[in-house]
């Protein structure tokens, strides 16, 4: 049997922990088939991002029809788009094609790294937003769209209102860079303005974390293509990518990746 078709658009990732890499290093373990649309190559990694070079809005077209009109998908997850022109014309693209779409509106690296052009936002608010069932803000992503600067649980609750006010149906807003980094649990929360389902795991001691919202976005679109509700597939998510910071590991000299194949281990 052919399995569910997940696409993500991002960039690559050329130290393997987060991008393209990690979305689809996340897709073959949860047992779907992975198809990619490259937005921009960086030199890349544990220390950080030593470069980044955007691809043409032609190209990124043309792997996305090239894709989407032959092969087909039941979801599509968004990562880095890097430019108001990338961003504009996939959320063309996104608004034609029948699938559930999760949006992680990558900002900043996990180093701080600028992964998106300052005059892109409004680009993001208004055109890329709006074409989500699912987006998945961490805190800093969600200061940087709405000015919302989020210290505590009920911060949270605001973010995902301002959020939710650009027009995704669900947002997930994910606390792992809470002020309070020294609660026991990693808490997320995740609501569509009427509903809410608090997702708390375990805060795990591990500083190799590079590529946990990528993973999670992934997991969260894997799940959507086979059939899962918003609120399943954002706990299975959850849960999958709690395992992957949980076998993080380090690698060169700086912040090691999650272990996206952590499920295949004894």
């Amino acid at each position: 049997m052919t399995p569910a078709r997940v696409l993500t658009v991002a960039g690559s990732d050329s130290g393997g922990g987060a991008g393209v890499q990690a979305d689809l290093k996340t897709m073959l373990a949860l047992g779907v088939h992975g198809m990619s649309v490259i937005t921009a190559v960086t030199a890349q990694n544990s220390l950080g991002v030593q470069g980044a070079w955007e691809l043409p809005v032609e190209a990124v077209r043309a792997q996305y029809r090239s894709v989407v009109d032959d092969i087909g998908v039941q979801a599509v997850k968004t990562g880095m788009l890097s430019s108001a022109a990338l961003v504009e014309t996939v959320a063309e693209l996104l608004s034609g094609t029948d699938a559930p779409v999760v949006v992680d509106p990558v900002g900043i690296s996990k180093h701080g790294d600028a992964l998106l052009a300052a005059e892109a936002l409004d680009s993001v608010r208004e055109r890329l937003l709006p074409t989500a069932t699912v987006a998945t803000p961490n805190l800093d992503e969600v200061a940087q769209l709405t000015g919302v600067r989020v210290e505590d649980e009920a911060g949270m609750r605001r973010a995902a209102e301002a959020i939710l006010a650009f027009g995704p149906r669900w947002a997930l807003i994910k606390g792992g860079h809470l002020a309070d980094s020294t609660s026991p649990q990693a808490v997320d929360l995740l609501t569509d303005g009427t509903q809410e389902h608090w997702l708390r795991t375990p805060r795990l001691d591990n500083r190799h974390t590079h590529g946990t919202g990528c993973t999670l976005a992934s997991a969260l679109a894997s799940g959507l293509a086979k059939g899962l509700t918003v609120p399943e597939a954002a706990l299975a998510a959850k849960e999958y990518v709690t395992g992957a910071i949980g076998a993080g590991f380090a690698l060169g000299g700086g912040i090691g990746p999650v272990d996206h194949g952590w499920r295949f281990k004894s």
